[in-house]
């Protein structure tokens, strides 16, 4: 009986083998594994869309683009969009001051002109939600303590109401006053990313619709805890080597 047990069981062995083994091969070899069987998820998660075309946001049948703005930039340069024409560029709102979220954005920022130094068609532009405390001055303190090269990187400072404007009405990125906030802002940690011809881009989501800001108020390495809100840095950096 025991004889014709272990017979049972080798042949179960066998078959499994024959049929389940090959597929399996198969589907490491056209790198098909699922996610949740990886070791790097992030990784993968970054990757995974590297050769889908970047989406445009429509809005009533019309591509979206940046609007236009004339600021003065932490050299006390006027600053407008038509400096970025040809260039693919990020844009965040913040202030000096922020003791919360700009923190991280900007370290990001950092990491992300690192990783595109030397890069002559990107940049970035920062405008401060608090122009009446961020005069080009602290600007230009502020960018010395963070390492910020200003070769394509203008942190702008103006009136209150245009950056406002600017702001909700022609990004649709909140920013205003708000007395229970941390340091008397509110304002979105998502960073914006404009292409050569002046439109806003994204990649698109697990449903297929654009993601239209990056978040940017996570750290680009953060170990996250279940239901977080993960970085996107990583992919960030991708889309902006596509448009390159």
């Amino acid at each position: 009986m025991k004889n014709y047990s272990y017979v049972g069981i080798s042949l179960v062995i066998l078959i499994f083998g024959i049929i389940f083994i090959p597929k399996i091969i198969d589907r490491i070899n056209d790198d098909e594994v699922v996610s949740s069987d990886r070791l790097n998820q992030k990784r993968e998660k970054s990757t995974k869309d590297k050769g889908e075309p970047l989406s445009y946001i429509v809005l009533d049948g019309e591509k979206k683009k940046a609007p236009q703005f004339e600021f003065i930039n932490q050299n006390g340069d006027t600053i407008s969009n038509e400096d970025y024409d040809g260039k693919v560029y990020l844009v965040e709102f913040f202030f000096t001051t922020c003791p919360t979220i700009c923190p991280i954005m900007n370290k990001n920022l950092v990491e992300i002109q690192q990783e595109l130094k030397g890069e002559k068609d990107f940049g970035i532009a920062s405008f401060s939600i608090d122009p009446s405390h961020d005069t080009p001055e602290v600007l230009s303190e502020y960018a010395d303590n963070y390492g910020i090269d200003g070769t394509n990187w203008n942190l702008m400072t103006g009136d209150r109401e245009k950056i406002y404007a600017l702001a909700n009405q022609g990004f649709g990125l909140y920013a205003g006053e708000d007395a229970n906030a941390a340091g008397g802002f509110a304002h979105q940690g998502m960073f914006a990313l404009v292409d050569q011809d002046g439109y806003i881009r994204s990649r698109k989501d697990q449903f297929g619709n654009p993601l239209i800001y990056y978040r940017g108020s996570v750290e680009r390495d953060k170990s996250l805890a279940k239901g977080e809100e993960g970085p996107q840095i990583e992919i960030l950096i991708e889309d902006i080597k596509k448009l390159l």
